[in-house]
């Protein structure tokens, strides 16, 4: 009997448990590693458009990763000093997203695929070596105080390991080589209660020229935060604290009552995310036995909208290609590429354009389109006109791309 082909996937995150799901499906054997020691907190707000959910439903987690939009809440602009307009929220966009933790997600595929799927904690690569009978990879694996390697075989090796990919840094070059950045921090975090004189049901975006914060309801959870603003000098935002980055990013006027809250509960978080946007731009995915899924391979960015959904769509594809060319990875992999890259192309693009300016305004023009915005879908009657003008913008999010 011959042996089920081995696959290697570094990262435990959406894309990395789509991969081991699927391939284990077509008859592969998979080894997960994840370079943290343990699973990860639920995290931040994120949508899964109608891409996400049709290969979510295919590969049957849809039900298991449920829908966190909440029906009765309100979206409202607000400023300062707390004054509030009823306006368009992200649940209010066209395109019908979930609005989900990343961590709803990942529970959702981690129960699919880790009962048919052997995990490695504490695990990173140090070394890959491709040729032509596999990639042998030296694999580090650190357990309390004791570290050992050991280097094993693979058919193939999947890189989903995020937007500073080791995979993508010792099979294809540094980061400097890949990494565009759109001059823009993001921070995100769970809130422990509800911003005073608002419900936990309402939504708030707070707009401002180069920044703003959003405040995202959930159905039974915590609402979550996201600020977002741009800066010149990425690297200076990482030598103090984080609030006290987004402090400054906020100043010198004072934050009032909405802000300071935002602020105080961001800084008293169990958990954040702190971090400088970048898509990720290379001429190809791929080599013969070493291919990159989802933000290591092309990070649309939080501002897109579509980085869960096109992880998973990335991964259900590639499962299609290797099965349709079984014993030919690499000419597999040629036609999931050919495939993919084309609509991620249009997905990068609307994170670095629409989706940016949607978040952080970048000039006087996008804040005063935003006035106007808030004066039209202050009625139902403008809500639904604006989601007529939008919903051209939005289709691309809803094209099945991993269908077979």
């Amino acid at each position: 009997m011959m042996s089920k082909p081995r696959v290697l996937i570094v990262g435990t995150g959406i894309a990395g448990l789509a991969t081991a799901m699927r391939l284990h499906d077509i008859g592969w054997e998979s080894l997960l590693v994840e370079r943290a020691p343990s699973r990860r907190a639920a995290g931040y707000f994120i949508a899964l458009f109608q891409t996400g959910s049709a290969t979510a439903q295919r590969m049957g987690v849809l039900d298991a990763i449920g829908n966190r939009s909440d029906p009765t809440s309100v979206n409202y602009y607000i400023d300062r000093a707390g004054r509030r307009r009823p306006g368009m929220g992200y649940s209010d966009l066209p395109g019908g997203a979930r609005l989900i933790l990343r961590g709803d997600v990942e529970a959702a595929l981690y129960d699919a695929a880790a009962p048919r799927t052997e995990i490695r904690y504490g695990t990173t690569p140090t070394a890959i070596d491709e040729h032509p009978e596999g990639v042998d990879v030296t694999l580090r694996t650190t357990t309390g105080e004791n570290t050992t390697e050991t280097t094993e075989r693979f058919d193939l090796v999947v890189g989903a390991d995020g937007l500073r990919s080791t995979v993508r840094r010792l099979a294809f070059g540094p980061d400097t080589q890949y990494l565009r950045p759109l001059h823009s921090i993001i921070g995100a975090a769970i809130l422990k209660e509800p911003v005073p004189g608002f419900r936990s049901e309402d939504g708030l975006i707070l707009p401002e020229l180069g920044r703003s914060a959003w405040v995202f309801p959930f159905a039974r959870h915590r609402p979550g935060v996201l600020f977002s603003y741009r800066t010149d000098d990425e690297d200076v935002q990482f030598r103090r604290p984080p609030v006290e980055s987004l402090r400054r990013a906020f100043g010198p006027e004072p934050t009032g009552p909405v802000l300071e809250n935002l602020l105080t509960q961001f800084e008293q978080a169990d958990d954040y995310l702190f971090d400088s946007v970048h898509q990720v731009e290379m001429p190809t995915w791929h080599t013969d036995r070493v291919v990159l899924v989802g933000d290591s391979a092309w990070c649309p960015t939080l501002y897109s909208g579509m980085g869960a959904s096109t992880g998973m769509a990335g991964a259900d594809l590639l499962g299609t290609s290797l099965q349709r060319n079984a014993g030919n990875p690499s000419r597999a992999l040629r036609e999931w590429e050919q495939r993919l890259r084309p609509f991620m192309a249009v997905q990068q693009k609307t994170g670095r354009t629409h989706g940016l300016t949607m978040f952080v305004p970048q000039t006087r023009r996008d804040i005063a389109l935003r006035h106007l915005t808030q004066k039209l879908t202050s009625n139902q009657v403008g809500k639904r006109a604006m989601q007529s003008l939008l919903a051209g913008k939005f289709k691309e999010k809803s094209i099945d791309i991993a269908a077979p």
